[in-house]
């Protein structure tokens, strides 16, 4: 075996350009295949990332004004929303939803801590609202509004953690007190959003909200979840037709107003988002065999060359005893051994880019408010491995058919070969 191998050692050598070639179109391959898998995951990633860890089973309901006629009523009627809906969609839908909540839009307030302020949306909502909006409160950092607050009316607040910078600095801001346009509330919790760190909304109950803020019965949109029974397209837009004309009838509005009633369903733009995943995921393996099976073409075609220079020599072998065997052997492995070796090239390399890239564009999407369209292209080991092996396995086929081509090369034609 190291005889044979020195001897595949010194044929490189005498041929240089010819190995070049070889396994540069074997770590093209790779290495184009890797960075093609990387920038499909960073599409994929930047997709997923724009929807932070909200979930994506929720549906959220609003209102304005009527654009069509319907049941004698003029265009142009203003449209509210109430808890009268949050209880018929619990009470008629309950199978297919986790829970109902509802949201009162309080406008922008300004919050001060002594000399500190600043200006904020405020919302009156419920404990789950936090998880709709994947909000997260790190311990020690409080809580979030619970059943207690709403049952309680309690003047609780949860501030995001950019308003706790500006108000309280780096002092801790759970347990003191903050004016909102002259109402003292207590900050029971600090919250953050992934990616969007600019943010300074605050939370209050639902049911403070609606005592010091006159609101009454009046919501300014609710949500609710999809259970399990509709995680698929065709049940969700059953439901959601059906459910279009229940909300359509108690607010005797048109269901093809969109303008009076329109939906925000999370669901179908994580359908949408699967179904371009999936159509990235195709066109990238697609293209990436297309140019894997180029380098196995590369590696045939030169091969083969091989073969024809070296038929003299293997003539002069077989003259002096060489076995058919030792022949085809030589070809196949100097063939695995030149695919191995630029296979792992195109491997280090095509890894170092999409690390490169998943350093470079890690950095730019942290910490703002906008759609993320790259993120994170990194590739699974186990895929780069698997597609490397897969081109030795290619690199010793292509090597094969050369080998077998010079092993039934008579002697007597060999040597007269020039």
């Amino acid at each position: 075996m190291i005889s044979l191998f020195y001897e595949i050692l010194n044929t490189i050598r005498q041929n240089k350009m010819r190995t070049f070639l070889t396994g540069f179109a074997v770590a093209w391959g790779i290495f184009m295949l890797i960075v093609l898998l990387g920038s499909g995951n960073g599409l994929k990633n930047g997709f997923s990332s724009n929807f932070g860890n909200r979930l994506m089973n929720v549906v959220q309901v609003s209102s304005w004004r009527t654009q069509i006629p319907y049941a004698g009523f003029q265009t142009g009627r203003r449209i509210s929303l109430d808890d009268r809906d949050i209880k018929m969609t619990s009470d008629e839908y309950g199978n297919y939803i986790n829970f109902v909540i509802g949201n009162i839009n309080l406008g922008s307030k300004t919050i001060s801590n002594g000399a500190e302020y600043l200006s904020s949306s405020m919302s009156g909502v419920s404990p789950n609202r936090i998880i709709v909006d994947g909000a997260k409160i790190e311990q020690g950092n409080g809580r979030f509004i619970n059943d207690l607050d709403i049952r309680e009316k309690r003047k609780t607040v949860v501030i995001s953690q950019r308003a706790k910078e500006i108000l309280f600095d780096d002092q801790p801001a759970v347990g003191k007190t903050v004016n909102v346009d002259g109402i003292i509330y207590t900050v029971v919790g600090v919250y953050y959003l992934e990616n969007r760190q600019d943010v300074t909304t605050s939370y209050i109950p639902i049911s403070t909200a609606k005592i010091i803020y006159n609101r009454g019965i009046n919501l300014s949109n609710f949500a609710f979840t999809l259970n399990e029974n509709i995680y698929d397209k065709e049940t969700n837009d059953e439901f959601m037709n059906n459910y279009r004309k229940r909300i359509a009838q108690m607010h005797q509005v048109s269901p093809e107003d969109d303008n009076a009633i329109w939906y925000w369903n999370r669901f179908e733009d994580y359908l949408q988002m699967a179904t371009v995943s999936k159509y990235i995921n195709i066109a990238v393996w697609i293209i990436g065999i297309f140019t894997l099976f180029s380098g196995i073409v590369g590696v045939s075609n030169i091969m083969l060359i091989t073969v024809r220079e070296r038929t003299r020599e293997f003539g002069i072998r077989k003259s002096i005893g060489a076995s058919p065997l030792s022949i085809l052997k030589l070809v196949i492995v100097e063939s695995i051994f030149i695919t191995t070796i630029f296979g792992y090239i195109g491997l280090v390399c095509g890894v170092g880019v999409t690390e490169f890239a998943s350093q470079f564009f890690e950095p730019a999407a942290a910490g703002r408010d906008s759609f993320n369209a790259f993120l994170n292209p990194t590739v699974d080991m186990n895929v780069a491995v698997q597609a490397t092996l897969l081109l030795i396995i290619a690199g010793t086929v292509a090597g094969f058919f050369p080998a077998l081509k010079a092993v039934k090369i008579k002697t007597i034609e060999a040597l007269n070969n020039k």
